[in-house]
């Protein structure tokens, strides 16, 4: 009994310990860097390039000869005077010398493929940073907001306290008393809701660095203003270059080029060259020249020409120049997209840095005004909770200034990716 007694001491010492949450420290760059290299998206998109090179491999396949191999054992009944058992073997080397360009073709397009699966991969990556960077800062801005839900909170509740003794003593109305109530009331749910804002966007980001639950990842890092020179024309010429996805489409027209010559190819003639080597068993009741084992070879030259199809080929060809058209049109519609999505980020970028001077002013008044207030309260002009009041102003101005760089530090993020760099 002792030892039960003694075991579940032990258990309920040691568990709290074993089932907390396991506490992770991240920089921006360690959470991106975790991100990129564990991220689904990103591996998934990383499978795809490896298969598009092994697909390059698949076509180049078509420039070496083939060698093929065929054995048999036949058992020949009732045709003969006596069962004939029969085996023989061949080998065919096979060299194509033309197939219409379509070899040639198919490998450029399949590297055109890689290309395409290589501008996709980078896309990814960039949206993912993108992502990474958002809930890195959104956590960051969520754990300064519950600071300060929690200092108004409590400010509330301090003065709920004030005024509760003040209606003891007939000071104060019932009305006041339910008005701070409900406003107390609202306050603490403010400050729920921020912790609860903590959660979700932790969940966030453990969930793109694809981290398990268990884990609870403390960002480490600040809201800083960084100023940047930023220029329109630059931006959007460098867009042009740099988005993964104009390298996409652009990739994609040369593919969809090479598919048309590669459909234009199955109308065209082949021509190969093979060598065959035969050797069989035979019996003197076959017809053949001798008794025995019998080798010979047959050398040959073929040239084919598909003369009539049914029009396959003239409908594979058009397909192939309707894919072109789409994606000549989608490459259009991107491109579109791409410089509306600049346009965006650069005026947003421009509000935020506007914001953050505006802010820097307001702060200066409530600096100063917690002078005031800490001099009145040395000199017994003002009350604790007014000197309280004083100072939460004070911290709710430094909590807008925070609010107003992570507005910027989105902002900008958004703009660097319309731009094609992170």
């Amino acid at each position: 009994m002792k030892k039960a007694a003694l075991a579940i001491f032990i258990y309920f010492l040691i568990c709290p310990f074993a089932c907390a949450a396991e506490q992770i420290s991240l920089t921006l760059d360690e959470a991106i860097s975790i991100a990129l290299r564990d991220n689904r998206d990103v591996l998934l998109k990383t499978e795809e390039v490896k298969k598009a090179k092994e697909k390059i491999a698949e076509a180049k396949a078509a420039l070496f000869p083939t060698l093929d191999f065929t054995g048999s054992r036949t058992y020949t009944r009732g045709l003969y005077a006596k069962d004939l058992p029969q085996s023989s073997t061949q080998f065919t080397l096979k060299q194509y010398l033309y197939k219409g360009g379509k070899t040639v073709n198919t490998i450029a397009q399949n590297k055109d493929e890689l290309a395409v699966s290589e501008a996709e991969l980078d896309k990814t990556k960039l949206e993912l940073v993108l992502n990474v960077r958002k809930a890195f800062y959104t956590l960051l801005l969520s754990k300064e907001f519950t600071g300060l839900n929690k200092s108004i909170f409590e400010n509330a509740r301090a003065h709920f306290s004030s005024l509760e003794e003040r209606y003891k003593n007939g000071e104060e109305s019932q009305s006041d008393i339910l008005k701070i109530k409900s406003s107390l009331a609202n306050t603490k749910q403010a400050y729920e809701a921020s912790l609860n804002e903590i959660q979700s966007t932790s969940a966030l980001l453990k969930n793109l660095l694809y981290l398990d639950e268990g884990v609870e990842v403390d960002p480490q890092g600040k809201l800083e203003y960084q100023p940047v020179d930023i220029a329109y024309d630059e931006a959007f010429l460098k867009a042009m270059k740099a988005r993964p996805e104009i390298r996409q489409y652009e990739a994609q027209e040369k593919a969809d080029k090479r598919a048309i010559e590669v459909a234009k190819a199955d109308g065209r003639p082949n021509i190969y060259a093979s060598w065959d080597y035969y050797s069989k068993s035979t019996s003197a009741l076959s017809f053949s020249p001798g008794k025995g084992w019998q080798d010979y070879n047959v050398v040959g030259l073929v040239f084919s020409w598909p003369i009539f199809d049914g029009w396959a080929t003239k409908a594979k060809v058009e397909q192939a120049i309707l894919d072109l058209k789409e994606t000549q049109l989608t490459k259009g519609k991107v491109i579109k997209d791409i410089a509306l999505e600049l346009k965006e980020a650069y005026l947003s970028l421009k509000d935020a840095i506007e914001k953050i001077k505006a802010v820097e002013s307001d702060i200066a008044v409530y600096k100063d005004n917690v002078g005031v207030s800490e001099e009145r309260y040395r000199q017994g002009a003002l009350s604790s909770l007014g000197l309280d009041d004083a100072r939460l102003k004070y911290e709710v101005s430094l909590f807008n200034e925070k609010q107003a760089t992570y507005d910027y530090i989105i902002a900008r993020s958004n703009f660097d990716k319309a731009t094609g760099g992170l």
